[in-house]
């Protein structure tokens, strides 16, 4: 939810707009040479934001320079051999980003206004009426494939105004209709487009004329566990950050044409691919196309016609032709680096010549004749499969991934489909993450082979050969509603004693002035206040059974969310057909970027409509009139950052969701050195919460089957890179005693928040909001480990802001009882409560927690032993004092 800063544009790789030119070789103008080259250097970020950024003279090789190479005779062939380096030294460091920036708005997540005490107490309806079934609401047509069924195909509604610009142009992108804004392509379509994207395990980059091969081409980057930097220690005995360099230019796919003039176009925008062209300029056909997968084998490159240049500021130590090819028309080179690394280049001829390639220094190995067909580079690792991984693969790509799924019960299942192109021969093999690993059935673990490569941030990846993965979850939330939940036992009702401890706090909450608090100039924090009370009236009226009282402050809230519903509020939300989705119009009014933490640039939209969405669910749940009335506005929410079919043509498909990574990235459209991020892994959950709780009320069996399956697999994915037990293996050692993530970007974590250096927020932003789903990814073992890492021993009781109820919500999960003493306590002090929370959930929630604890403890005792009469005495004094 947090708005995320762009680097100030002295600190990008060309800084005034100037571009690293190749000098004339008879140029002997040093200051000619000064103004077109800059030292470039990684230098841990000071406070000033000290970054290195240019190149001297001596530490480029320029490609007019050649230089006399030997040959040596190698197993696979003859092997060119450079000439040591004597005054340049490899590039093999890059830099890093280490402050925080934000152009948005940044503020915290959590309602702070103090907020007043009913004057008087609502007073129940005289007559409470039963809530009928709506007409017109009937379960979606059911399908094998949980995915096939659009939420709904119909243009906007009419009262979102249509708007055909954005603040953000579409930057070299072709295609029309709806566009993706939240994917691991966008760096290439936003700011100047140097910043790179994380394909994992790779990192692709425009060189755009910067580095010291000073090519125009694509860069590749792959970076190991050893070149990473590390935060400083802080007082839990791990790091506040690790980040891997950025800038490090291994391998660079280019060709002769491409120069000062040359223009970086997509086009083919999906949820899980696109394609990156390289012309060279603006009016010129495509030199290089570049098809872009996440777990890509490949950096893949199509040439029409353009002369390859191969390049490197890391520098060539040798480069071998293979004698015997791999495939017919596919011809093989063995790149050895002057870090010691092996790239494998790969070079399928689809007519014309087959590619020769001359090294002329020790940055530059080129074609003298243009190719046709398929150039591919990938790092070998050397590992018993990897090169025959890659000859098997060579001239194949994948083309795109569509999703499929069923769901059976608690038992989902999930496949990637993959489309390729290129030769007839072998297969197509991708890279999976270890949340992969762990879910696949027989048939895809059969298809690994030992091919792994270290991600960014999500652990090494291992090789699958095949076009279909299949991956089973077989502990979907199925039965987990609105009520508080246990992962092992479900829900459980309320003690007599509970309900008449929380009765009078619910109603005073309940007589809020939920106006005040709902006409915000933001749909986040008008989200979160309108779920709030949406939580308190359902307690109030399935809990405590007081229908009365409960259907008095539906009325309220009723009337609270007719203002969203009706697109009257402070900021009315627009469709906008640039980009394609419902935006706030704040930005569009203030002019500021970061209005409502950037909504109208797509930041956080699962966030804020996720809220929204989850109060429609209460209020549906209790009446079906007004549901009927409201589904239409509400699906249109969920449909922008949740549309499963391309039948819908109004929204781009997943624009939130990465079902490749398991999570969601809220970050929209400004570009990032460290690629996309996202914060709140718990509202996260939430919004997936949200649309199975929204399925289930306007009966879309498909909908709540696919949230079911995203709950499954989000927690999966982030108990491997968001929470962190002490067994965790995913992330570096040094950094998961700090238990939780903070920000998790594509390239680097920082256990920090936007907002905030302060432990309660950096541990809290993963905890907000307390829900039914809160203990199923952070599991009690989770919570224990957290607890005793920062709140145990009197520390939590240091805490005086909203973040201490928050806190205490969550330490329901396993310790109910305490966490009842501290909301029934007649110290309690409102402050501790962040105003899109409440106590009647939180001791709620606690109660229901205590309640199914004690059921749990009930059944392991009656089935071990009698407990004596002295137990159930104590069990009975410890329940009372619970409740």
């Amino acid at each position: 939810m947090r708005s995320h800063r762009v680097l100030p544009i002295w600190l990008l790789w060309l800084t005034q707009g100037q571009g690293l030119t190749i000098p004339n070789v008879d140029d002997n103008s040093a200051d000619t040479w000064q103004d077109s080259h800059q030292e470039f250097k990684r230098t841990i970020a000071t406070e000033d934001q000290e970054y290195l950024t240019t190149y001297a003279k001596d530490d480029i090789i320029p490609a007019t320079e050649t230089v006399d190479v030997s040959k040596s005779k190698a197993q696979t062939g003859t092997a060119i051999v450079l000439p040591s380096l004597s005054d340049v030294e490899p590039h093999t460091e890059g830099f890093i980003v280490t402050d925080l920036y934000n152009p948005l708005q940044t503020e915290a997540p959590i309602l702070s206004t103090s907020i007043k005490s009913p004057s008087s107490l609502l007073k129940p309806v005289a007559s409470p009426t039963k809530n009928a079934q709506p007409s017109g609401l009937s379960k979606m047509a059911t399908s094998n494939d949980i995915f096939a069924n659009p939420i709904d195909t119909s243009a906007p509604l009419a009262m979102f105004q249509r708007k055909t610009d954005h603040p953000v142009p579409r930057l070299g992108i072709s295609k029309s209709g709806p566009l993706e804004t939240n994917k691991f392509y966008s760096n290439f379509y936003l700011g100047d487009q140097k910043a790179p994207v994380y394909t994992y395990p790779y990192a692709l980059s425009w060189a755009a004329g910067a580095g010291a091969a000073a090519s125009w081409g694509m860069a590749i980057s792959h970076v190991e566990a050893s070149q990473r930097v590390y935060g400083p220690l802080q007082s839990n005995k791990a790091v506040e950050y690790y980040i891997n360099p950025v800038g490090i230019q291994s391998m660079i796919i280019s060709a002769k044409e491409l120069g000062s003039k040359t223009t970086l176009t997509m086009d083919s925008l999906g949820p899980h691919y696109a394609r990156a062209i390289l012309r060279k300029d603006s009016s010129s056909a495509p030199a290089i196309t570049f098809p872009l997968s996440q777990g890509s084998l490949f950096t893949t490159a199509y040439y029409s016609g353009a002369t390859p240049f191969i390049q490197s500021s890391v520098y060539f130590k040798s480069m071998t032709q293979v004698a015997k090819d791999p495939k017919t028309n596919v011809r093989k080179f063995n790149f050895v680096l002057e870090d010691g690394t092996t790239w494998r280049l790969y070079a399928y001829k689809t007519r014309g010549d087959p590619l020769n390639l001359t090294v002329t220094n020790n940055g530059l190995a080129s074609s003298s004749k243009p190719f046709y067909g398929f150039i591919q580079i990938a790092k070998d690792p050397k590992s018993s499969k990897s090169e025959a991984v890659l000859d098997n693969g060579c001239g194949i790509y994948a083309t795109g991934m569509t999703i499929s799924g069923s769901a059976v019960g608690t038992k989902g299942t999930y496949s990637f489909n993959w489309s390729k192109s290129g030769h007839t021969s072998g297969n197509l093999w991708m890279f999976a993450l270890p949340h992969h690993l762990t879910s696949f059935d027989a048939a895809t673990t059969a298809n690994l082979r030992d091919y792994k490569l270290q991600t960014p941030t999500k652990g090494v990846a291992t090789i699958v050969g095949g076009t279909k993965w299949t991956m089973v979850e077989p502990s979907m939330p199925v039965n987990m509603g609105f009520a508080p939940w246990d992962s092992s036992k479900g829900s459980k009702g309320l003690s007599t004693k509970a309900k008449t401890t929380i009765k009078p706090i619910a109603q005073s909450e309940v007589s809020q002035d939920m106006i005040a608090q709902t006409n915000l100039d933001s749909m986040y924090f008008s989200g979160k206040a309108l779920a709030k009370f949406g939580t308190i009236i359902y307690v109030i009226n399935n809990l405590l059974g007081d229908a009365a009282l409960a259907q008095s402050g539906l009325a309220k809230l009723k009337t609270a969310f007719a203002r969203f519903g009706t697109n009257k509020q402070n900021y009315p939300l627009v469709y906008e057909s640039a980009w394609g989705g419902l935006v706030s119009s704040a930005s569009y009014v203030t002019g500021e970027s970061g209005s409502d933490f950037g909504n109208t640039y797509y930041n956080d939209h699962h966030f804020h409509y996720g809220y929204h969405i989850l109060a429609a669910a209460y209020i549906g749940s209790m009446d079906s009139k007004w549901l009927a009335a409201n589904k239409a506005y509400v699906n249109s929410l969920v449909r922008d950052f949740a549309n499963p079919s391309s039948q819908d043509k109004y929204y781009p498909l997943w624009r939130s969701f990465d079902w490749y990574h398991g999570h969601s990235w809220a970050h929209g459209l400004t570009a990032m050195w460290d690629g996309k991020d996202q914060e709140s892994s718990s509202e996260d959950i939430m919004s997936v919460y949200a649309l199975k709780m929204w399925g289930q009320v306007i009966q879309d069996t498909s909908l709540v089957a696919r949230a079911n399956l995203q709950l499954a697999v989000m927690t999966r994915a982030m108990q491997q890179y968001y929470y962190y037990t002490k067994d965790n293996v995913a992330q570096p050692s040094n950094f998961i005693g700090n238990k939780v993530a903070g920000i998790l970007f594509e390239n680097k974590i920082h256990h920090t928040t936007w907002f905030s250096p302060n432990i309660e927020a950096i541990q809290g932003i993963h905890m907000i909001p307390i829900l039914p789903p809160s203990n199923l990814a952070r599991t009690k073992t989770f919570v224990q480990q957290e607890w005793d890492t920062y709140f145990s021993s009197g520390r939590v009781d240091k805490i005086d802001n909203e973040w201490k109820g928050i806190i205490y919500g969550n330490y329901a999960t396993i310790n109910p009882s305490a966490a009842w003493t501290f909301f029934t306590s007649s110290k309690f002090d409102a402050k501790w409560i962040d105003g899109g929370a409440s106590r009647t959930w939180f001791l709620a929630y606690a109660a229901g927690e205590f309640e199914s604890m004690e059921a749990v403890a009930k059944t392991r005792l009656t089935t071990v032993i009698q407990p004596s009469p002295v137990f159930n005495r104590l069990r009975r004094s410890r329940i009372e004092a619970a409740s």
